[in-house]
């Protein structure tokens, strides 16, 4: 697998979101040994850039992440997040991005993760009550004591960021980008590509939706998190519905997943998607969309049965929503 950058940091040209692994997208089929076993396949493939942060499982992903890089932490760059709050029954508490938090968190993971180093060290959320100047400070003085190596934001708005990339250089933006959730095209990425950021793309197959897979919303487990995602609910599913890519993705030769992937790593070399997965077999999927390649006609095809802002419903609830693009 090829290489993209990050800022200055290299890492695969796809990496693995470890999230579902944990928490969220139907509990009851989550296994350690499995998810351990698909990380290692991964990193044997070449797709070594692994994504978690210290809210997935409350702290289970990292420590599953942790034991399955133990005996090969030089072989992966490893991403971790920080921000969102959760309390000891995993409710949500809020957003913090204060100075002794962000050094308590760091510490924290890097005890889950079994390292002494974070590679890219995410601010997970934007906290509305704290200067980003504040922030990002703290992150630099992690990157000073060489328990950090590189910084990133998630869901940050435009003039958050380069208030942030004043402060420190911010190697990466991990936002959620995906043929159905284009928002980062109106002002966000060319703000990023202003200032030398990477994009790590999340949900690059719309939380499973662009795989094909979903036919209704009962084909979701009663306790998986989607449910409460309005694009999963009501005349939203059966609309969206109406804009997967499989009839292009038939005459490419290629599943739906593999175009959708394919699709968004066209869209620049600085551009990183990170599929999420627990099974080997759609890992194996998910990687091979590097080889997909798609002409200029294909592309305005795609982009004509997508087009910006016609998925039906927001990407989160509400509350959720909130917390975005700040």
């Amino acid at each position: 697998m090829k290489t993209r950058q990050l800022g200055g940091l290299a890492v695969s040209e796809i990496g693995l979101g470890c999230m579902g692994m944990s928490e969220f997208y139907d509990p009851k089929s989550m296994n350690d040994a499995e998810s351990i076993a698909v990380i290692h396949r991964s990193i044997d493939l070449g797709c070594t850039f692994l994504d978690t942060a210290d809210m997935y499982g409350t702290g289970h992903n990292e420590t599953l992440v942790g034991k399955a890089i133990k005996d090969r932490r030089d072989k992966v760059v490893l991403a971790t997040k920080f921000g969102n709050v959760r309390g000891p029954k995993g409710e949500f508490l809020g957003v913090r991005g204060d100075a002794a938090y962000v050094k308590q968190c760091c510490d924290a993971s890097l005890q889950r993760l079994g390292v002494s180093v974070i590679d890219l060290y995410f601010q997970h959320r934007v906290d509305p009550n704290v200067p980003i100047e504040e922030t990002v400070g703290a992150m630099a003085e992690l990157v000073k004591a060489g328990k950090v190596r590189y910084l990133g934001l998630s869901e940050a708005a435009a003039e958050t960021i380069r208030r942030a990339a004043k402060v420190h250089p911010i190697a990466a933006l991990q936002t959620e980008y995906s043929l159905w959730t284009r928002d980062p095209e109106e002002k966000i990425l060319a703000t990023v590509r202003e200032l030398g950021i990477g994009f790590v793309a999340y949900s690059p197959l719309g939380r499973g939706f662009l795989s094909g897979q979903f036919k209704g919303p009962d084909d979701l487990a009663p306790d998986d998190a989607r449910r409460l995602h309005p694009r999963f609910q009501g005349d939203n599913f059966a609309k969206n519905l109406a804009r997967k890519v499989e009839e292009i993705a038939r005459e490419k030769r290629c599943t739906p997943s593999q175009l959708a992937i394919a699709w968004l790593m066209a869209q620049g070399n600085d551009i990183v998607p990170i599929p999420g997965t627990k099974r080997a077999k759609y890992l194996d999927e998910n990687l091979a969309a590097a080889t997909v390649r798609l002409s200029a006609d294909e592309l305005r095809r795609i982009d004509a049965a997508f087009p910006m802002g016609t998925t039906a419903g927001q990407r989160y609830a509400e509350r959720a929503m909130a917390a975005v693009n700040r």
